[in-house]
């Protein structure tokens, strides 16, 4: 009886881990099936804290408010770039220069979009797995869907196109070359193998998008004028959107429910420790609390990246483009990407596929339809025609990593491979120089024919 008080005494000492009078636990089987790859990753950049200085606080408010800082705040190991977002709301007050609040911005989005990871998986633990899965879903690429309707409210429709094709390339062949890559070093004595049936399902949505983009091209060189491929490019667009926000759904259906096995990321117990069951944290309206927060700091750190692209780019001598395609995505995932990166060096390549097909699923068949409807229903004719550059570059991309993945086995040649694919890429953007004006001669051609 002694020894079971004493292994309960530290529960009692955690009253911010209570709401409503629980503490909620979730069996391995349990945890098994809410936490996705994405919050695999994620919990690779976490790091624990003691609790003793915390514990000794006797206001029960300012010890679960402390408590809450101390999860939240200093429970990652990218909690060094927090001082980036006060740094960049002083400096867009007191008008510092334009291009350091851009750099400050897109650091202090680094630490805050892995916190929204951790805080969906906290409030994961009082849902259950499918409304933890389904918030996964809407919430897991927040940063880049945040950065595209600030951008699409200020009429740069460019900026968007940009920064959701630089979020799919960077997933498909940055993070995914070099998890291969650095997997196959770590591991070049092992044969690493993965699961198929989730990267053939993740194939397909990429292939049905990529339909998507290509026939609204395709309009420009049909033989029609340009007035009349640019309306019918824009009709085609939406009517392509709404299919492909329909294939998510039915993809979350299939994810979540009736083939739930295919997504499961399987956990080994780490630091010897026993993964029998797992506690949450903080509490459910403590999270929600934190989530909204830190979503409306998301909000105002795109908005200060969007206000102030085009004066880094002129500062920097570095065109729109390519800080829309390459720089954004790799800041704005880095801990996403590195927790892939992680698992791949663990010999875990299904949590890493998880992590870059789901995250190029989703950009693809959910943030970028819905940034057209958004646009739709604010008058704004945004459609699904990435130029033939952006496109051609896409669909390279898709097939290149589609080959990759076919035979269920992985080697470093071909993380290396797709590394110097994205590099090619990215060297492509570097040396573009297209006008941000190019859009918006579209918009008012639209405008006229209507």
């Amino acid at each position: 009886m002694a020894s079971s008080n004493q292994q309960q005494q530290p529960l009692v000492q955690e009253p911010w881990m209570l709401e409503n009078g629980t503490i909620k636990r979730l069996s391995k089987e349990m945890r098994k099936s809410s936490r996705t790859a994405h919050h695999m990753s994620s919990s690779s950049l976490r790091k624990k804290s003691s609790r003793t200085l915390v514990s000794k606080i006797r206001c029960a408010l300012l010890r679960n408010l402390f408590a809450n800082i101390q999860e939240v705040i200093l429970g990652t190991k990218l909690s060094i770039l927090f001082p980036a977002v006060p740094i960049a709301i002083f400096a867009q007050c007191y008008g510092l220069g334009r291009p350091w609040i851009f750099a400050l911005s897109l650091l202090g989005l680094t630490p805050l979009a892995e916190r929204v990871s951790f805080l969906t998986e906290q409030v994961a633990f009082y849902t259950g797995p499918t409304v933890g899965g389904l918030l996964n879903a809407t919430c897991g690429n927040v940063t880049e869907l945040v950065i595209a309707i600030f951008a699409l409210t200020s009429g740069q429709v460019a900026v968007v196109k940009y920064s959701l094709l630089g979020s799919i390339l960077s997933n498909l062949l940055l993070v995914l070359g070099t998890s291969l890559f650095c997997g196959g070093i770590a591991n070049i004595g092992d044969e690493q193998k993965y699961d198929r049936r989730q990267a053939d399902v993740n194939s397909l949505m990429l292939l049905l998008a990529l339909l998507c983009h290509m026939l609204p091209l395709l309009f420009r060189y049909s033989g029609a004028s340009v007035t009349a491929s640019k309306v019918s490019s824009l009709h085609l667009s939406r009517a392509a959107s709404i299919v492909m926000l329909i294939a998510y759904f039915a993809y979350l259906v299939f994810q979540l429910f009736t083939h739930r096995q295919l997504f499961e990321a399987d956990e080994e117990d780490e630091g010897g420790e026993d993964g029998s069951e797992e506690q949450a944290v903080i509490g459910c309206w403590s999270a929600v609390a934190w989530l909204i927060g830190m979503t409306l700091f998301i909000a105002l750190l795109s908005e200060y990246v969007v206000d102030t692209i085009q004066e880094a780019s002129d500062s920097w001598g570095l065109s729109v483009s390519f800080l829309s395609i390459i720089l954004l995505p790799i800041v704005g995932n880095a801990a996403e990407h590195a927790g892939a990166i992680i698992f791949a060096f663990k010999n875990e390549l299904d949590i890493t596929l998880g992590v870059s097909l789901g995250s190029s699923t989703q950009i693809s068949m959910f943030a970028v339809p819905l940034c057209v409807i958004i646009a739709w229903i604010a008058g704004i004719p945004m459609d699904l025609d990435f130029n033939l550059l952006e496109t051609g570059s896409l669909a390279l991309a898709i097939i290149a990593t589609s080959f990759t993945l076919q035979d269920g086995t992985s080697h470093y040649m071909k993380g290396f491979i797709l590394i110097l694919c994205y590099i090619v890429i990215g060297a492509c953007f570097f040396v573009q120089r297209s006008p941000m004006n190019q859009v918006d001669v579209t918009n008012i051609t639209l405008k006229s024919a209507n």
